[in-house]
């Protein structure tokens, strides 16, 4: 018996080819391979929205209709043939899964090739998907992470496709798979008689310095519009032509004109589904903004907003921060002709209370903006108040700044008709921090002739060699009455008493830096050289800047802490302190301000504010104290009574404070 001996070469190859076999057949071709947990979740939401990569059911659509090798070689090509065979109703049962697909990838491919009207197919497919108009049946499960990721993919591929600004004209779009005319609103978007301009779109934009950042989910690109008013009721003319007509030379007390209105843009088409298989699709473009007044109107589908961005925006349009220090060295900053000192964020609507927010020294509005962005946000706050702001040049006489806010008042309540045409004008609430609470308690006092004589020996009307100007600013500014229109005023962080800081050398050096306006100077002069002899001791013209009447050394402030504020206004008080407690009350300060010296007595309360710093304003339990406060002065028949005299102890401990901290907090009085 002969044995077939091989070479040792061939028996070596062999055998391996022998063992390779055995393996193969052992290993499965399925596995289970274990993931962190958070790998496993992103790797489940991968998207074409924030990453490079589609999504697993956009591979898995390809996959099964043998495109995904073409995708990655010709995805123009294979994106062809995946709308062919949904047009053809090939994979009808999952017309879903067919339309995200065709949305995500147009996406994904409209950013490769940064293609405008791919962005915009990409659109009109997340819509086709979504489906709002239709019945609840016949769209996506909410409960499905790809409603949302069509929601985003519609909002994205709009902004890419429309435009920084959005031009709300009729457009006739070229596709890759047809055409698409587009027409414009029927009506110019219009915001409170105010036609909305300059749509920009927010989705590139990041918010910095406001703290919390409101949106409101829903469908569409949101916009921030600029409103300009009209002169009269447009044509149908007018109204078609893209260019808008601003009105001239007018007096606006009730806008800005630099705000940013939150808008929402939809584009809507009839009949998606059907009309997206189809090689032409119309539509219509639909701007809606949005208004915190009052309750949306019921849709569909909820829209879109991005609030905090259009205020954001509206800040930083307004306020230029340069301003900040300029407009405290230099007096004359506000007395450049149309500068406008009182500023008004949306137009006056009757029934609203106005909330006057009047800001501290070398500061500005802008610096409200955390506080104002949260009480926004509140429906029932915007439903009954609205919010005006007051700039000034804080270098100024605390009496010329506040004799300006009064002025600043009187011209828009004149302007508005006053309280005999809306009753809610008769209910103001002023809100000021540091000197803006000095500037805001000028408005609550009958002074009679207490802040004069803390300035002169003789009565007003027995000086000489002043001008009928002069005597007229020192009437108006140094005799105030009490406002009737103001019913409630809020002092944050006010030195009442006067400001450690403002005693100081180096601040004295600052102020007589502050130059004042010329009418302003001239009535210094001529009351100091023309009746010195009965001038108090210290009193001259580079001494009487807000630095000096905020040191605790000052007449004025001595004067103004001595008067008391009308017994008809309620009055409350946001004390900050950079300690834990009140231990020692005379030692405890912000930073800038005594607790001694910004508290007052006769006030409805006093909320001690631990743990906190003289720019308190941005600090949640302050806002939330204004909050409160803002609640009290509506009627209990709008507000629930437990919103009107909440626990102090629970108050602080859900805000994250101690409530060991001896303050007073008393019920609020009648609703006059």
């Amino acid at each position: 018996m002969s044995v077939l001996r091989l070479p040792l070469k061939h028996s070596f190859f062999i055998c391996f080819l022998l063992v390779c076999f055995l393996l193969t057949g052992c290993v499965s071709p399925i596995r289970i391979q274990q993931r962190p947990l958070i790998t496993a979740y992103r790797e489940r939401n991968q998207s074409a929205l924030n990453g490079q990569y589609i999504s697993a059911t956009s591979r898995l659509v390809l996959e099964r209709q043998n495109l995904l090798k073409l995708w990655h070689k010709n995805p123009a090509a294979a994106l062809t043939a995946l709308w062919r065979s949904t047009q053809m109703g090939f994979f009808t049962p999952n017309l879903l899964d067919q339309l995200f697909t065709l949305a995500e990838t147009n996406y994904a491919l409209a950013r490769r090739q940064n293609d405008r009207s791919r962005f915009m197919l990409a659109a009109l497919y997340a819509y086709a998907y979504l489906n709002p108009d239709a019945p609840l049946e016949d769209r996506p499960s909410p409960y499905d992470p790809h409603f949302r990721q069509a929601c985003d993919l519609y909002m994205l591929a709009l902004t890419e496709a429309m435009g920084d600004p959005v031009i709300s004209t009729n457009q006739h779009w070229t596709l890759p798979i047809g055409t698409f005319d587009l027409s414009a609103p029927a009506t110019k978007p219009l915001w409170h008689g105010y036609l909305l301009t300059d749509l920009r779109p927010t989705a590139r934009l990041s918010v910095i310095g406001i703290k919390n950042i409101y949106r409101t989910p829903g469908l569409g690109e949101p916009l921030a519009a600029t409103p300009i008013p009209l002169v009269t009721p447009l044509s149908s003319a007018q109204l078609s032509s893209p260019t808008p007509v601003p009105k001239q030379n007018t007096f606006i007390p009730t806008v800005t004109r630099k705000i940013r209105v939150p808008v929402n843009l939809i584009i809507r088409i009839p009949h998606v589904r059907q009309q997206i298989l189809s090689d032409h699709i119309t539509g219509q473009m639909i701007l809606t903004p949005l208004d915190t007044s009052t309750l949306q109107p019921q849709k569909t589908f909820p829209l879109q907003y991005d609030q905090t961005t259009a205020r954001a925006m509206s800040l930083y349009q307004n306020v230029h921060w340069s301003k900040e220090y300029k407009g405290f060295l230099n007096g004359k900053i506000f007395d450049t002709p149309h500068t406008t000192q009182l500023v008004i964020v949306e137009p006056h609507k009757v029934g609203r209370i106005p909330v006057v927010f009047i800001h501290g020294t070398a500061s500005s509005s802008a610096r409200w903006a955390t506080m104002l962005n949260n009480l926004l946000e509140d429906p029932l706050i915007t439903a009954h108040f609205e919010f005006w702001f007051f700039s000034y040049a804080t270098g100024n006489p605390i009496p010329y700044s506040a004799l300006q806010l009064r002025r600043s008042l009187n011209k828009v309540l004149h302007a508005l008709g006053g309280s005999q045409i809306d009753p809610a004008l008769g209910k103001i609430v002023l809100i000021g921090h540091s000197q803006g609470g000095l500037l805001a308690k000028m408005l609550v006092i009958d002074a009679h002739d207490q802040l004069w004589n803390s300035l002169s020996k003789r009565p007003l009307s027995q000086l000489h060699h002043l001008t009928p100007t002069a005597r007229a600013i020192l009437q108006e500014s140094l005799f105030p009455q009490a406002m009737p229109e103001i019913r409630t005023v809020i002092f944050i962080a006010t030195p009442h008493n006067g400001s450690y800081l403002a005693a100081s050398p180096f601040a004295h050096l600052i102020g007589r830096m502050v130059t004042f306006p010329l009418d302003i100077t001239n009535t210094l002069n001529q009351l100091v050289q023309g009746n010195h002899t009965f001038m108090r001791s210290g009193i001259n013209p580079h001494h009487l800047g807000s630095v000096y009447d905020m040191s605790p050394n000052s007449a004025f402030i001595h004067a103004l802490a001595t008067i008391p504020i009308a017994p008809y206004i309620r009055a409350y008080s946001i004390i900050p302190i950079r300690g834990d407690y009140l231990s020692n009350k005379d030692k405890e300060n912000d930073g800038v301000v005594f607790y001694k010296s910004a508290h007052i007595k006769g006030v409805v309360s006093e909320l001690v504010v631990p743990r906190s710093t003289h720019s308190t304003q941005t600090t949640p339990i302050t806002i939330a104290e204004v909050h409160r406060i803002l609640l009290q002065q509506l009627p209990s028949s709008i507000v629930a009574p437990s919103q009107h005299n909440i626990s102090y102890k629970t108050y602080i401990i859900h805000m994250g404070g101690d409530y060991r901290i001896p303050v007073k907090l008393t019920a609020h009085p009648a609703h006059p």
